[in-house]
């Protein structure tokens, strides 16, 4: 798709640590979230799927076959893998039952890193330590952190239940500790225009980061958005505007920050809004036409050094 002649991928950053493009296997192991279990609320954030609360989790299998069956469909695209905790808040449970469950994924010879999927306001000092201490082993450690926007007003009205001072205070104790972070935004949540994504961007590199993944705002079933959306009360992005927004970040983001992921999709019928969604390269081939033709990753602060 030629994304990597204009972005610092994590494809690329693999092969250059590990000589091959890393393949995530996604593992659900059965988190639930502070936002799901009546510690902060009961309504989940509103972009969630609020009907697959009563059935929390997909699957019985445990985490070895989880690996097992990831390996098995993506076969001969890799010899080695990142053990990816994506599901819900992947931190969010007493040190032994996470150093447990870390413990049986990393423990595949396969294995080489380990990624784990979280909230800002839900990574203590000890889960720190136990992320360092499989990093200290030679382990390949990815904190991800989703939160979405660096603007307050932003993260109420979408009902997350934390503030832009959880994931400061968050960032820097883990990057403190040696511990990667990449940080998940959302574009296109309710009241946020493309200088709301620009200010989001800005306020997460002057945190400090590591990695950062984009995604567009999709409204599917059973959230809370569904229902404004259907009410015609939703403005969502077109893939133009993404491809744009998108474009200005990546330009406007120093050349050794790892993009993980610029777009993302989801299979209809659980994906309600928008129809470009729902194809895994409309956002992707937009995404790199604008960068072919504006210039790639940093073009903007090259070109302001230089003015300067």
């Amino acid at each position: 798709m030629g994304l990597d002649q204009y972005v610092y991928t994590f494809g690329v950053f693999c092969k250059n640590q590990f000589g091959e493009r890393l393949r995530k296997l996604t593992i659900d192991a059965k988190f639930t979230c502070p936002n799901r279990d009546g510690t902060l609320g009961k309504g989940g954030c509103t972009y969630c799927n609020v009907a697959s609360f009563n059935h929390e989790h997909g699957t019985e299998l445990s985490i070895q076959e989880q690996l097992n069956q990831g390996r098995e469909r993506v076969a001969g695209r890799s010899s080695k893998y990142i053990a990816y905790f994506q599901a819900y808040t992947s931190t969010y449970d007493e040190y032994r039952v996470l150093k447990t469950k870390y413990d049986e994924a990393i423990k595949d010879p396969d294995i080489v890193g380990l990624c784990v999927g979280t909230r800002p306001d839900c990574v203590s000092d000890d889960v720190i330590e136990l992320l360092a201490s499989y990093q200290d082993k030679g382990i390949e450690v990815w904190l991800e952190l989703g939160l979405q926007s660096a603007k307050d007003k932003t993260l109420k009205r979408i009902n997350r239940g934390h503030l832009m001072a959880d994931y400061i205070d968050t960032v820097t104790r883990a990057r403190a500790r040696g511990i990667k972070v990449c940080t998940h935004l959302i574009l296109g949540l309710p009241g946020e225009e493309h200088q709301d994504y620009l200010n989001s961007l800005n306020a997460v590199l002057a945190a400090g980061v590591d990695g950062l993944k984009l995604h567009p705002l999709h409204i599917v079933e059973g959230s809370t958005m569904a229902k404004a959306w259907r009410n015609d009360r939703m403005k969502l992005l077109t893939v133009e505007e993404y491809a744009y927004s998108v474009g200005e970040m990546i330009r406007n983001t120093p050349k050794d920050i790892i993009f993980h992921r610029v777009t993302a999709y989801a299979k209809k019928p659980m994906l309600l809004a928008p129809d470009w969604c729902a194809f895994r390269w409309n956002g992707l081939v937009a995404i790199v036409n604008d960068l072919k033709a504006k210039g790639e990753q940093g073009s903007y602060l090259i070109s302001k050094l230089k003015v300067e």
